[in-house]
């Protein structure tokens, strides 16, 4: 296949790149006085993004670049979710960052930065592809989490996000160089080819740093300490999307690495997911009954979720990983539609981020308050709300693969990270009312707000055969 082959099959990266690049020099010219029009061009980049990878859908395997980059159902699938999460993050801090003074045209070029790593991510299937995917997707990350200058809270977040996410990157590409050297290959396929005897000590040895490394990536324990506290100082549109499309595309690559490379050595590996696992669920579910802090707990949420999607890649079946697919899908909307609503959490003095603001919202905002109520309820897999179906799909993945006491495990935590999640509810509907927040959602937050409300209650009926399809159409891509 000719250069100029491979390249007409990774049409979407080039255009997210080439337009990032121009937006860039548009924006040096006429400055920050418009950045919002900068950041309309940012979504319609996306927009189109999605549109050629769904013309490019085509059957079967298309290997690029010496086995660095393969497209398939399976990244194509991947690629669709990552981008229709960046354009719901661009929407959602429209008006934030307007009324914050955070109106700057770098904002939704380093979205659209972020979006290429990830985009690259979903689809390496190389060892260099997948840290440049990384590491591009990171750099930008970096610098959002610190996008206010003026606030102590984002720069400490910035810095803390950057020290670690540096360490976690030393420690991934240690890994990287480990399995380099005791395999002689980059690519995913050769690796797997390489998984000998003769090697095997020296190659989970590399994988160990590798998965450290990954976790880091989503925020699993026990490598999720930088979360809270970025969560929480970062701005609310950056946390948002944080907690979205960069967790989908990295559980998307952690899943293609265990699979792809080292399928054929899981009984070395699955123990250290089912750790990680289960370290996520109990941190996540125990640490978050102590939070005071909506964003904080929104932090601690994350880490159980992920622990719940680990299971999926701890059964390392095409059902384990459909599972994942459909987990992270779905919860990349719910915490869309939470972040939406903790943005119209706001008072003259500045944004309301404390579970005691939510008290007697009912009253004060009757319609915030059902949508708030759904998509808690949702995300804690309370039936019949769309996120039953995801904890359903991988507890039985896991049961069908001989995990039967991890998603037991998985069970009992659920039902313990119930308890905070009703304690929101409670603060909504049986407390005294707390002051009224002012009108604050924009177009950009009410219609993601309204959106993934209805996509977790009434979009039950509609998304979850059509999801489930789809999920497995592509996960079969890998085996």
């Amino acid at each position: 296949m000719t250069i100029g082959e491979q390249l007409s099959h990774v049409l979407p990266e080039l255009f997210i790149a080439i337009t990032s690049m121009v937006l860039l020099v548009i924006g040096v010219f006429i400055g920050d006085k418009r950045a919002r029009e900068i950041g309309i061009a940012a979504v319609m980049v996306l927009i189109l993004a999605q549109a050629l990878t769904a013309l490019g859908i085509e059957n079967g395997q298309v290997i690029l670049f010496d086995g660095a980059f393969t497209l398939d159902s399976y990244t194509r699938f991947a690629k669709i979710i990552v981008y229709i999460g960046a354009v719901f993050a661009l929407l959602l801090s429209d008006k934030f960052m307007t009324r914050e003074g955070l109106a700057r045209f770098e904002y939704p070029i380093l979205i659209l930065l972020a979006t290429l790593g990830m985009s690259i991510m979903v689809s390496a299937t190389d060892l260099i592809a997948l840290y440049m995917g990384i590491e591009l997707q990171s750099l930008a990350l970096y610098i959002m989490a610190a996008f206010n200058r003026d606030s102590r809270r984002s720069t400490e977040a910035g810095l803390k996000y950057f020290v670690l996410g540096a360490l976690s990157s030393g420690v991934l590409l240690y890994g990287a160089s480990l399995i380099y050297g005791f395999s002689g290959a980059t690519s995913f396929a050769a690796i797997a080819e390489a998984s000998g005897e003769s090697n095997r000590v020296g190659l989970i040895f590399g994988l160990v740093f590798m998965i450290s490394g990954l976790a880091f990536k989503i925020s699993a324990a026990p490598f999720h300490m930088w979360t809270p506290d970025v969560y929480e100082g970062s701005p609310t549109p950056v946390t948002a999307f944080f907690a979205a499309a960069p967790k989908f595309a990295a559980m998307i690559l952690f899943a293609r690495l265990m699979v792809e490379a080292f399928g054929n050595v899981v009984a070395d590996w699955r123990q250290v997911i089912i750790l990680i696992s289960i370290l996520s669920m109990a941190i996540g579910a125990f640490s978050a009954l102590r939070q005071t802090n909506i964003k904080r707990l929104m932090a601690y949420s994350s880490i159980g979720h992920m622990g719940y999607a680990l299971m999926g890649i701890a059964a390392n079946t095409q059902q384990g990983l459909t599972s994942v697919l459909i987990y992270m899908s779905i919860y990349m909307i719910m915490t869309i539609g939470i972040f939406a609503c903790i943005l119209a959490m706001r008072r003259p003095e500045g944004m309301a981020e404390n579970l005691v603001d939510l008290n007697g919202l009912s009253r004060s905002q009757p319609g915030l308050a059902v949508m708030f109520t759904c998509l808690v309820l949702s995300l804690g897999g309370m039936p019949p709300f769309l996120g039953f179906f995801p904890k359903f799909f991988v507890f039985m993945a896991a049961v069908d693969a001989g995990l039967a006491l991890l998603a037991i495990f998985g069970a009992i935590m659920s039902v313990i990270s119930i308890f905070y999640y009703l304690s929101i509810v409670r603060n909504i509907w049986f407390r005294d009312p707390a002051p009224e927040f002012e009108p604050s959602m924009g177009l950009g937050v009410r219609l993601s707000a309204v959106i993934a409300t209805l996509g977790i209650t009434i979009g039950t009926i509609f998304l979850i055969a059509p999801l489930r399809e789809m999920a497995g159409t592509a996960a079969a891509a890998l085996f």
